[in-house]
Order: C-alpha cells, then structure tokens, then sequence
C-alpha cells in the first residue's frame, strides 16, 4: 500500500475527521452526549456551553488538528495542490458524518479552518489577523468570526487566484449544507 497514494490519503484524512472528539471529551468529563443538549453539535460552540473551559479548549484544538493534520499529511507526500484541497474536504466529511459516531457530526467549521491554515497559509493569517483585531476592537467574538470567514475568499482570490479559491468555497459549501441540516 503506498502512503502517498491520493485515495489513501483521502481516506486517512475521513477516518481522522470521523474521531467523535467532542463526545469523546465530554463522556470523559461526565457531561452529557453533546449530540442531545444545546444546539445538538458535537463541536466546540456547544462544548463551550456545556463543558469546562479546559475540555471546550481540546475540542477546538482537536478539531483543528482533525483538518490540518491530513492536509500536513497530503503536501508531506507531495500531492497535487487540488488534492490536498480534496483530503481537506474529506476530513470535513468525516468530522460532518462520522463513520465512529453513527453518521452524527459537526458541522466542520474548525475542521475547515484547520485545513486552510495548512492550505493557504497567507490568506488565513491574514484572516486570522482581522478576526483578532475586529475582537480587540468589539469584544464580539461572534462577530470577529463573521468577519474573518467573510474576508478569507477576498484574501485569497487577491492572493492565489481563483482556483484555489474555489476550492475553499467548495469546503465553505459543506459548512453551509451542515449549517441547513439542523
């Protein structure tokens, strides 16, 4: 089996994203299957909310971690650029519809942001950088987040064109069929 096959990556990277993290952390830390309470997510806006500071902070960096660890995995093998883009999409639908929790996810935010730090390091930054400075300006964390996923493919298309804008519009698409799903 070669580990730098496109398919094998691919599949490595749904498997990843299949981790149920969030219902992991919170059966650890006796809180209820977050899949049951608050906006029914296993993601970290609903770990926030019902768990402690400590286990919502290893779900985001978990889920995080669920979509640039393939990607990292994807460029290391020296994959085409699309498909990297494509191993980073898998992982979203692994974290959206988890083979290792009965098909019930998240809805892939922090998984996609992961992914685009590794897939387009400057736009992200820069991203990243508007959403710190629109939260130090308002203290709304909410909408610092707004601000810097809005901003991103404006980033991008100025500085990678459109390709791989596209490419990241397409992960946005999932984000957004999650987000109609419940």
């Amino acid at each position: 089996m070669n580990l730098g096959h496109p398919i094998v990556v691919t599949v490595l990277a749904y498997l990843i994203g299949s981790v149920p993290l969030a219902n992991f952390v919170a059966r650890r830390s006796g809180a209820p299957d977050l899949r049951e309470v608050g906006d029914k997510n296993p993601g970290f806006w609903n770990a926030k909310a019902h768990l402690n500071g400590g286990s919502s902070t290893v779900v985001f960096v978990g889920d995080v971690l669920k979509g640039a660890i393939p990607v990292i995995v994807a460029l290391a093998v020296g994959l085409e650029w699309w498909q990297s883009y494509l191993v980073g999409l898998a992982a979203m639908v692994g974290h959206a519809w988890p083979l290792f929790a009965r098909f019930r996810g998240g809805k892939g935010v922090l998984t996609w942001v992961g992914a685009q730090t590794m897939l387009a390091p400057l736009p992200a930054s820069i991203a990243i950088a508007a959403l710190g400075s629109m939260w130090l300006v308002r203290r709304n964390f909410v909408m610092a987040v707004r601000v810097a996923v809005i901003a991103f493919p404006f980033i991008q298309i100025a500085l990678e064109g459109p390709w791989r804008t596209a490419m990241s519009g397409l992960m946005m698409t999932l984000i957004g069929l999650r987000f109609l799903q419940r």
